[in-house]
């Protein structure tokens, strides 16, 4: 399947010639930079819609990545909780154990066409620095990966992952220490050799035309996703459900479905409570601003600067969202919800004691909400995006929050729930 053809009405429109969702998107960066942003989309339109390009993507995909992920029935939550039946997109399996991956490749294979030497990128989770240094690994692209010095020891097993895969890993010291403060310093990194690197964007964020250029290398999540309900039950799901910080797995399954009638749901991380600092839910407590050179739902401090934020999800740990979600929010196709971290950890402990799936903490806040909409919503079906695999959390899950491993099966998420019937381990 593939992500440069079959548009959809809404993802042909958007965004338009200047990189613009309605009022949200643009590229508001220095004149250097902003000759070398025209640069990349002169490419991406030319090369990225060229058939070598699209074969050699296409070969990657099923070759390299493993591609296309299954959709799976989880019968056992399901049955559990006796509401909506919930099923994952389990992109956990594609190669390197998340999303990621889609647009890295994608990413990657640009650089080369274009003949950069270089690719620099940043990472919260370490999942983007994962991918991407798997994709320069693949092609043989000497590769930069900055992460936030907190985020370097909550994620030790995936920074060991991207050393061990070659790349170079910068480790920013400096402001909040992490995802917000890596992609300053990334971009920084990037400036100082524009015409022999490359920045490789870890979400659809970032100036025209990145969010769009990820955007399109992420639909073949929801294209596949759409194809596979159908074939396996006949009708859409009733929603679609997909955590959300930059946004970059929200928008891959997502696009899929905007012509659609089913209901479409990003959740973002409520963290420890609604105080400033405590989360990072960007579209319920942003307001317009530019960060990283776009404008978007941005959650500021009093001078009106980005704000320090926090999510046990390094992945989601980000003070402005994707442009085209907050666009879709305005226009009411999005519907918006938080997830706590409490109970982000419960969903996590759920599906890998219920399914035998284990989540990365970032696709359990959608698991969280899933299960929340399936208690309320009988007889309807749910379409989880399972973005990644959360191998690189169990140390931190363990240290930090591994009391609730002991109190399971009695959580807040599975009050009303019969659970004398599940087997304690």
């Amino acid at each position: 399947m593939d992500t440069m053809q079959n548009h959809k009405p809404h993802i042909r429109k958007y965004p338009d010639a200047n990189g613009y969702f309605g009022k949200y998107g643009g590229s508001f960066v220095s004149e250097e930079l902003q000759r070398e942003m025209k640069n990349i989309e002169d490419a991406y339109n030319t090369i990225c819609r060229s058939q070598d390009f699209i074969h050699e993507l296409r070969h990657i995909r099923k070759h390299f990545q493993g591609r296309p992920t299954p959709v799976y029935y989880c019968k056992n939550l399901s049955d559990l909780i006796g509401g909506a039946r919930i099923y994952l997109k389990r992109e956990d399996l594609n190669h390197s154990g998340a999303h990621k991956l889609n647009h890295c490749m994608g990413e990657a294979l640009l650089a080369k066409y274009m003949g950069k030497k270089k690719l620099i990128a940043e990472t919260g989770a370490g999942q983007h620095g994962v991918a991407l240094a798997t994709a320069g690994a693949y092609f043989n692209i000497k590769t930069e990966i900055h992460m936030g010095e907190i985020d370097i020891a909550k994620e030790h097993p995936n920074v060991v992952r991207m050393k061990i895969l070659g790349a170079d890993v910068v480790s920013v010291s400096r402001g909040t220490k992490t995802l917000k403060d890596a992609v300053d310093s990334a971009f920084e990194a990037y400036l100082a050799d524009p015409v022999n690197t490359i920045y490789c964007i870890g979400s659809v964020v970032g100036p025209h035309p990145f969010p769009m250029m990820v955007r399109e290398f992420q639909r073949v999540v929801g294209i596949e996703a759409r194809d596979q309900y159908l074939e396996m039950t006949g009708e859409l799901p009733d929603h679609v459900v997909a955590c959300c910080g930059g946004g970059s797995n929200a928008m891959g399954i997502l696009s899929a479905f905007i012509e659609d009638p089913v209901r479409l749901h990003i959740v973002e991380p409520l963290g420890r409570g609604e105080k400033m600092g405590d989360n990072a839910a960007s579209v319920k407590y942003g307001s317009e601003g530019i960060i990283h050179g776009f404008n978007s739902l941005v959650i500021k401090d009093e001078k009106g600067e980005p704000a320090p934020v926090y999510s046990c999800a390094s992945g989601l740990d980000y003070p402005g969202v994707g442009p085209e979600h907050a666009f879709l929010v305005e226009q009411k196709r999005f519907e918006p919800h938080t997830v706590t971290d409490i109970e982000c950890i419960e969903a996590f402990f759920i599906l890998s004691r219920l399914e035998g799936i284990i989540p990365a903490l970032e696709s359990a806040h959608a698991v969280a909400y899933a299960i929340k909409l399936a208690k309320e919503r009988k007889s309807e079906s749910i379409l989880v995006n399972l973005s990644g695999r959360g191998d690189k959390d169990i140390d931190y899950v363990e240290e930090t929050w591994g009391e609730y491993m002991s109190k399971f099966p009695n959580y807040t998420l599975l009050e009303g729930v019969d659970t004398s019937g599940i087997n304690i381990i």
